[in-house]
């Protein structure tokens, strides 16, 4: 029996990749990594931090803008980009024991260089975390971020992104459905038709629209106001979730949480700055933030879903200068998916 476990059950470690001056970020890198030393420091509080980073001279550098590295492991490899979300294992649970799934990875439907990124999975099979878990490489292409599980048997995904035909071609629904029940255990599959973002280059995915907080309440991007352009399509994507049905045949506990006035980048092109983006750790759930009054609005909001849990407002406007933000550049292991933490 498979199982996709949820973000908000006990973790074992979070994995980041840092960015780096030959990197996409190397023209604002120096506010980019105060909001990385800010994560870093903060995940690493409540549980280990495995960073991936080029090399030695990487690795010290890193050291330098941290408080301390005693929760901390490095993995030196190349990466393309640092959204780790859609390029590490996802991890199942095969009768009870973790297993990593290595999916294909093809640079968000072939818009960017991904080689690295591809094999990056391979290359953490060689530090003593991965080693002692299971594997699989799965020959479907799929990343982290376009899937949400509520730890129970339904993935919720967007048809935007699963059937694109830059990412599976010539796999029909019923086969994209198929393969997410093999891999993940799926018991049900909730597709919502749902645009992405302005300045959103994944195709929609799931973690920037709608997110499981337990398994009947879902937390999701909404828009009131009538002039914004996402404003048709977010109003669409609010009357699916509220049609949709738990488990138990109830409608979900929605949660809205409001879009921040919008950040442009220098040449005027919108950002996808959005809250549903956060991270849930032990203990804690990261929010990103972005200089906005709506910031608070969407604590308070999260801090109702996750009563035993610590809000942490995340500084993430510098992220999103590169079309993601918190959830994005994380990945989470559940606990004991990783040996030696």
């Amino acid at each position: 029996m498979t199982r996709f476990p949820a973000e908000w059950e006990t973790q074992s470690a979070v994995l980041i990749a840092w960015p780096h001056q030959t990197g996409d970020f190397s023209n604002r890198l120096a506010t980019v990594e105060q909001s990385y030393a800010f994560i870093a420091n903060t995940i690493s509080q409540y549980q280990m931090l495995v960073i991936v980073c080029k090399d030695t001279v990487h690795e010290q550098h890193i050291q330098s803008l941290l408080g301390g590295t005693g929760n901390i492991r490095f993995i030196h490899a190349q990466t393309n980009d640092i959204w780790v979300r859609d390029t590490a294992f996802l991890t199942v649970e095969q009768d009870g024991l973790p297993t990593l799934l290595n999916f294909t990875f093809n640079g968000w439907g072939e818009k960017y260089p991904h080689d690295f990124d591809n094999a990056l999975n391979h290359t953490l099979l060689n530090h003593t975390l991965f080693q002692a878990t299971p594997h699989q490489d799965i020959a479907f292409i799929l990343e982290g971020g376009s899937v949400e599980s509520d730890g129970r048997g339904t993935v919720m995904t967007t048809k935007q992104c699963l059937l694109n035909p830059n990412r599976n071609r010539g796999l029909s629904q019923q086969d994209i459905e198929s393969q997410l029940r093999q891999h993940f255990g799926a018991e049900r599959v909730l597709w919502i038709d749902q645009p992405n973002l302005s300045g959103d280059d994944t195709d929609a995915h799931i973690d920037t629209l709608a997110r499981f907080c337990t398994a009947d309440t879902i937390a999701y991007t909404s828009c009131d106001n009538e002039n914004d352009p996402h404003y048709a399509s977010l109003k669409n994507m609010e009357a699916q979730l509220q049609a949709l049905r738990t488990t138990s045949d109830v409608p979900y506990q929605l949660i809205p949480l409001p879009m921040p006035q919008p950040v442009f980048d220098e040449e005027g092109q919108q950002l996808p700055a959005n809250y549903a983006n956060f991270l849930i750790i032990n203990s804690a759930v990261m929010v990103p933030v972005y200089d906005d009054p709506n910031d608070a609005v969407a604590l308070q909001r999260l801090a109702g879903c996750f009563p035993n849990h610590t809000l942490i407002a995340t500084p993430c406007r510098p992220l999103v200068h590169q079309y993601g933000s918190l959830h994005c550049m994380t990945m989470q292991f559940p606990e004991r998916a990783l040996h030696g933490v």
